[in-house]
């Protein structure tokens, strides 16, 4: 604490009086004034409200426990001992004022009360750049809480709180807010909500003291030019930041000496927006904020979605080599993520885990894998082709794309639940990413024995879901041979998958998707593209379109793709050339 601080600024967590008069104690049970003892009845709360003298005088004891460091005091001065017992608890636990002043400052009007508090909506919260503005001693009132949008019930109350900080002369003041009840005993007590914390707090929020850093002066892409692409908006940017910065101050191992602290409110689960009320130590000036992306491959990338022609779509690019995102684009440009948050089936693109796991049960490219015109489960499926191609070998049948083939197949192969693992151990696909941005993760649920459900997954139909960033990651992977997990800042943690390729599994994956690319059904997107890369084209059925999605995902050198199109059709009609161009505009790799 400084020192010469001013009179009424306490030490330790003790209580500056600054309003005249003094109340009595009030008790906490029922008693009786007869000599008999009697059985302590429960205090509940009336509907009639308090005198405006037992109002003050509740607020003043409460307040004066609280700063006191009595929180067992002040807690049984409220409506709900328990819950002001664990809030109080956390308060000094988590935010650690080394002294605490609450002085009482009398009745509050409601709208005062909607001033500190403001709106329920989670956008008003300010975001971290705003906030690093704050200075110290300022009054936490000016920013918009995701809580209260009316006082609470009872007698409003206002009060001004002072914290100090060991080690800075820095004091964080704020206007108060409680509400005292009238219990069954004609005592008064503070009714409990989470605002009497702090206006700002909610249900389901925490207020403590955290790492801070300062909002960088400009976002750089990977080559350190000013970022552009219009995907990218600001609120996305602004969240990317935001979730980078708790994922940094989560880690020990992370290097924390450009931070500085402050007191914030997050969610608890700490996945919502950060509510940075107070700065205690101004963290250093910010380096620019670096992120994946590659101007040029987004740039292509979102010509390749204005260039859909009106059609829905999003398409990812990633480089196998380390996971990191280069590009990502969506049609309409201000419209939902879906790159990253789209769920839908992926149709034959999800072949490439099944053929994984058909290899790694020993079936290989040059097994004889009939190609019939209806599969074998109990409601069969036809191809999309009028021919059958009973000589066909497994890689032949990834070439054209035979769903028939795929699906008997896999049930003579593979058992119950074995894409389940396979997208998993291998491609990471549910496990919990980790990306900078929201994003949905892959599912690929457990079939169990329901012979229908196998088929329909074993060509990505059925309960299957995927995003172009899964399935781009899932291509990735076969690149590589091993799963580096998707993100969009360097030096994110990535998940671990629980296995790698086997280099003989992978090189036959790459042979299968390369032949595909040079003479299967993406040879007409990729002609001119073919050295070094590999494609897998997919449509997919969806509820209540005449026209299938169109997907497709490639490599070509130490990049991978994958996009959609709504109602696109095949894949080489609208979700190739998207991917076909981000190629081309990235050259050799």
């Amino acid at each position: 604490m400084r020192k010469g601080a001013k009179i009424g600024i306490i030490t330790g967590v003790s209580l500056a009086v600054l309003a005249g008069g003094g109340y009595g104690a009030y008790s906490l049970v029922g008693g009786s004034d007869s000599g008999t003892p009697e059985a302590k009845k429960p205090r509940t709360v009336v509907a009639e409200p308090p005198t405006a003298e037992q109002a003050a005088a509740g607020a003043k004891d409460f307040l004066e426990a609280w700063a006191a460091g009595d929180l067992g005091k002040a807690a049984g001065l409220t409506d709900d001992p328990a819950a002001a017992t664990a809030a109080l608890t956390a308060f000094k636990d988590q935010v650690k004022p080394s002294g605490l002043t609450l002085a009482p400052s009398g009745p509050a009007t409601p709208a005062a009360f909607a001033s500190a508090t403001g709106t329920p909506s989670p956008a008003a919260k300010p975001s971290a750049t705003a906030a690093a503005s704050a200075t110290p001693s300022a009054a936490g009132t000016g920013s918009a809480s995701p809580s209260a949008s009316a006082a609470p019930a009872g007698v409003l109350m206002g009060f001004k709180a002072r914290a100090e900080f060991e080690g800075t002369n820095r004091v964080w003041d704020y206007n108060g807010f409680l509400s005292v009840v009238k219990m069954s005993d004609d005592t008064p007590a503070v009714h409990w909500a989470p605002t009497v914390i702090h206006p700002h707090l909610g249900p389901g929020e925490v207020i403590s003291t955290q790492p801070v850093f300062a909002p960088p002066g400009n976002v750089v892409d990977r080559n350190n030019k000013p970022l552009q692409g219009a995907s990218i908006t600001p609120t996305l940017l602004a969240t990317l930041q935001d979730n980078v910065r708790k994922i940094q101050a989560a880690d020990p191992s992370k290097d924390q000496s450009d931070a500085g602290s402050g007191v914030v409110i997050t969610t608890a689960d700490g996945k919502g927006a950060t509510d940075r009320l107070f700065t205690i130590v101004e963290p250093k000036p910010a380096k620019p904020f670096k992120v994946t992306i590659d101007n040029t491959l987004q740039a292509a990338a979102e010509k390749a979605m204005a260039d859909l022609g009106g059609k829905s779509g999003s398409i990812v690019a990633i480089e196998p080599s380390t996971g990191q995102v280069l590009a990502f684009a969506n049609a309409p440009a201000n419209g939902q993520n879906r790159a990253f948050l789209g769920l839908l089936a992926p149709g034959s693109t999800m072949k490439i885990v099944t053929s994984t796991a058909l290899l790694e049960a020993g079936v290989n490219p040059d097994t004889v894998v009939p190609c019939p015109v209806k599969s074998s489960n109990p409601k069969a499926i036809p191809n999309s082709f009028p021919d059958a191609y009973p000589n066909n070998t497994l890689q032949q049948d990834f070439m054209i794309s035979c769903n028939t083939a795929f699906i008997d197949q896999g049930l003579a192969s593979l058992k119950p639940g074995a894409l389940t693992s396979t997208a998993k151990d291998v491609y990471g696909i549910g496990l919990e990413w980790k990306t900078g941005l929201p994003n949905a993760d892959g599912r690929v649920p457990d079939a169990g024995t329901n012979k229908d459900e196998q088929a329909m997954q074993s060509i990505g139909q059925g309960k299957i879901q995927m995003n172009p960033l899964a399935i781009a990651s899932i291509t990735a992977t076969v690149q590589s041979g091993e799963f580096k997990q998707p993100i969009m800042v360097a030096d994110l943690p990535q998940q671990k998958a629980a296995r790698n390729l086997s280099p003989d599994t992978a090189g036959k994956l790459r042979a299968m998707m390369a032949a595909t690319a040079k003479d299967g059904t993406a040879k007409a997107v990729m002609a001119g593209i073919s050295d070094n890369a590999g494609a897998k084209t997919g449509s997919a059925e969806a509820t209540g379109i005449d026209t299938t999605n169109s997907w497709f995902t490639a490599y070509r050198g130490n990049l991978a793709l994958a996009a959609e199109v709504q109602g696109g059709g095949h894949g080489a009609d609208a979700a190739g050339p998207a991917v076909a161009a981000v190629i081309k505009a990235a050259g050799n790799r």
